[in-house]
This record gives C-alpha cells, sequence and structure tokens, in this order.
C-alpha cells in the first residue's frame, strides 16, 4: 500500500499548507505535485530557498522525501525525513513516514519510537496504526500486530479495510468482496497473515486503484 498510505498520511498536511505556499512560485506547486520527479526538484528549489520559514522548509524535506520513498529510494527518504524532523521535531506525518523507512531499509526496531510518538500527537491514525502493526509483525508479535491492523480497519473505516483485502485476497488469504466490510473473513484473514512475518495485507502499488481509490 505504499503508494496509498504514505500519500494519504500527508495528504491532510499538504492541502492544510497548500493556501500558504502556493502563493511563493512554481517549485512550491512542483513540491505538492503527484509526480515524484517534479516534486523533488521543486522541493529542491524550496530547500535552497534563503529566508523560507521553517515550517515550509520542513514541509519541504518531508514532501521530498516521501517522493524518495514512493521511488522505494529508503535511504535518501530517511535522510530527509531526519532534516525535517531536526526543523519540527512533533511533525507526526514525517514521524510516521520515517517509522516506515526504517520498516522498509530492513530496521523495524529503530521506527518504533518515531511511530508511538506520531500516535501520541495523533491519536488513532490509521496509516500510524498501520506502520505500528507492520513492525510489531517484523519483530514476530502477531498478536500486537493483528491488534493494530484490527484498530486500523476500524479507525480508518472502509478505505483502509478495502484495501487490506486486496491486499489479503493477492496474498491467497481473502476471496469475499472488495466492498470494505469488517467481516469475519476479513479478521480470520488478518491473523492468518500476522502469523507470517512475510505476509504483507498492502496490495502492491500497481493493485487495487480502482477498488480502494
Amino acid at each position: 500500500m505504499t503508494y496509498a498510505r504514505i500519500l494519504a498520511s500527508i495528504g491532510a498536511l499538504a492541502l492544510g499548507a497548500a493556501t500558504a505556499l502556493a502563493t511563493v512560485d512554481n517549485p512550491t506547486l512542483d513540491c505538492l505535485s503527484d509526480d515524484n520527479e517534479r516534486r523533488i526538484s521543486g522541493c529542491s528549489a524550496l530547500i535552497e530557498t534563503p529566508g523560507l520559514p521553517d515550517d515550509q522548509r520542513s514541509l519541504a524535506y518531508g514532501m521530498r522525501a516521501l517522493a524518495y520513498s514512493l521511488l522505494g529510494i529508503f535511504d535518501k527518504a530517511l535522510s530527509d525525513y531526519d532534516a525535517a524532523l531536526n526543523i519540527k521535531p512533533d511533525f507526526p506525518l514525517a514521524l510516521n513516514n520515517r517509522a516506515w523507512s526504517y520498516y522498509k531499509l530492513g530496521r523495524p526496531r529503530d521506527g518504533i519510537g518515531d511511530v508511538e510518538k506520531a500516535l501520541q500527537l495523533a491519536p488513532g491514525s490509521p496509516y500510524a496504526l498501520d506502520t505500528r502493526a507492520h513492525i510489531h509483525q517484523a519483530l514476530g508479535d502477531a498478536k500486537a500486530a493483528f491488534d493494530d491492523y484490527d484498530l486500523a480497519m476500524r479507525a480508518g473505516g472502509s478505505r483502509i479495510v478495502k484495501m487490506y483485502q486486496c491486499g489479503l485476497r493477492s496474498q491467497g488469504l481473502y476471496f469475499g468482496a472488495i466492498d470494505g466490510a469488517y467481516s469475519s473473513s476479513v479478521r480470520q484473514a488478518m491473523r492468518a497473515c500476522t502469523g507470517n512475518r512475510h505476509c504483507d495485507p498492502l496490495p502492491s502499488d500497481s493493485e487495487c486503484r480502482p477498488e480502494v481509490s
């Protein structure tokens, strides 16, 4: 679910910041673009702008990190999330996404502090709950992983349930409709998935876009 989870996790911040940033110049619009290459070039230009306010510079680092993450360049993403959080330590979306980068780099334990802080700042975030679930699963704690996936579905509603339904179907664990209904068959499939460290309930970037959009 990389594309859906990360884009959704930062979407609220980007929308909130758009009014403040949209009048700066074209690099700002590029930094908030859906195109990763444009995002990297635009955010880089903003980062190099003298006198840019700290909130905007932190956002630019966070958005460039997002682009690197979506391109699978997690080492560069991690460096930019570090920079964003050095400027603005209480940045829940950057904290969550840095924890995800640690997870993707095979360092799940390093992300625990970040995702816990993200959840303190944004309680009930389904995206942070998903990240923590993945970390628990990678560390072999199937019960804690299931509990967080369960909370993510309850907090995120049908959109999150649909996403997991699609991912679990691709794992051969769920055979029902992609309808967003949190049923016993979804719970059973999720329990089976969390018992296997190599089972990811998120669909790949190429799957489910029409069904979970």
